[in-house]
């Protein structure tokens, strides 16, 4: 009898962590009925990561909270409430890309993700952990720090505009209000490691997937390096070393802004298997099997698949939409649902089916 984890990321764009999760179990149990089987679905800190807290934590509990969407409309969305005081708040859910149509790059802005902050804070968590991937705005965190308590001047004392068109008229930060972090602190999940300006900056690499023109990304930058140059002045960030700390740029800059309340930047794959137990779990595993919409030269980069099976060598097995990179020496078997529904389109039609077939036929490779 084997015991299996089956830790999954979303196959983004049709089928979520938890439900890959589900039914890989199911096709591996077609054929290994016996076989102890763990559902461990995993994200890497974008969308589906409460939700695969929620399924991978007994326990955890889901508070419902309205909070100011990315232009301004009223968003219900929710915080993940954990056992141990922990509260899991995900940036997708209340200021997310996918929120917007048309998207609006200078007027988006993360006062809805500050506010579920607020709650969680308000309700007693002990600690956060943030997720910030599918961010939709380029504000450098000034909406959620505003929702906890800092202000954003103008020349005038008066609060400057929301996103990062509001950062052109800014003068002056006062952050005498802001709140403290909860004692056990803050961690980012994300995979992203930029930083916030330059080449590899907010505007310059995720610019472009927020609606924003060759012309916009400029001044998308220049607003955000004014924003660093008055958070120097502030003595927010005296020296400017947050804002070239890896992931300060994540998010639209809201990154920057969560490392100069105070948090700690991750890797969103390891701190989230970490806070869900992974490690050890995978660590007991006679097998682990792992998945992602493409697998690719990419993945290698901080992404779940290479995650778990960092964790599990030689145990590791891979299910992936398409497989566009060599699994060998990485994985002991793989399966393209691609393949397994003969093409792209049909894979995508019925993604449960072939994620079914893909479950039986790694549990058919595996030793007896």
């Amino acid at each position: 009898m084997h015991t299996v984890v089956i830790a999954p990321d979303s196959f983004k764009g049709t089928v979520d962590a938890a439900e890959v999760a589900t039914a890989l179990a199911e096709g591996w149990r077609s054929v290994r009925p016996d076989d102890e089987v763990r559902l461990l679905p995993m994200a890497d800190g974008g969308e589906g990561t409460l939700d695969a807290f929620a399924v991978a934590v007994a326990g955890a509990v889901r508070h419902a909270v309205t909070v100011t969407g990315p232009v301004g409309a009223p968003v219900e969305a929710s915080w993940l409430e954990l056992p141990d005081g922990t509260a899991v708040v995900e940036l997708a859910q209340t200021s997310g890309l996918t929120l917007l149509d048309p998207l609006q790059p200078f007027a988006a802005h993360t006062v809805g993700f500050g506010e579920a902050i607020a709650a969680a804070l308000d309700a007693g968590a002990r600690r956060l952990l943030l997720a910030i991937g599918g961010s939709s705005s380029t504000d450098g965190g000034t909406g959620l720090l505003g929702a906890l308590g800092a202000r954003f001047l103008d020349a005038d004392g008066s609060d400057t505009a929301l996103g990062n068109a509001g950062l052109a008229e800014l003068a002056t930060i006062d952050v005498s209000g802001l709140r403290a972090l909860p004692p056990g602190g803050a961690l980012v999940l994300s995979d992203v490691t930029n930083p916030l300006l330059g080449a590899r900056g907010a505007a310059s690499v995720f610019g472009p997937q927020k609606g924003a023109t060759h012309e916009d990304v400029a001044v998308l930058e220049a607003n955000l390096a004014r924003l660093v140059d008055r958070a120097a002045a502030a003595a927010v960030d005296p020296s400017g070393r947050v804002a070239v700390a890896p992931g300060a740029g994540a998010a639209g800059g809201a990154g920057y802004g969560l490392l100069l309340w105070g948090a700690t930047a991750s890797s969103g794959a390891s701190g989230v298997g970490e806070a869900i137990g992974l490690p050890a779990a995978a660590a007991a595993a006679t097998v682990v099997v792992t998945g992602e919409g493409r697998y690719d030269d990419q993945t290698a980069d901080g992404k779940v698949a290479s995650y778990v099976a960092g964790l599990a060598p030689g145990r590791a097995m891979l299910v992936a939409g398409m497989i566009q990179a060599p699994t060998e020496g990485v994985f002991i078997a793989a399966a393209s649902l691609t393949e397994l529904a003969g093409g792209v389109a049909a894979a995508m039609a019925a993604p449960l089916v072939h994620l079914r077939s893909a479950g039986a036929a790694l549990a058919e490779q595996s030793d007896t």
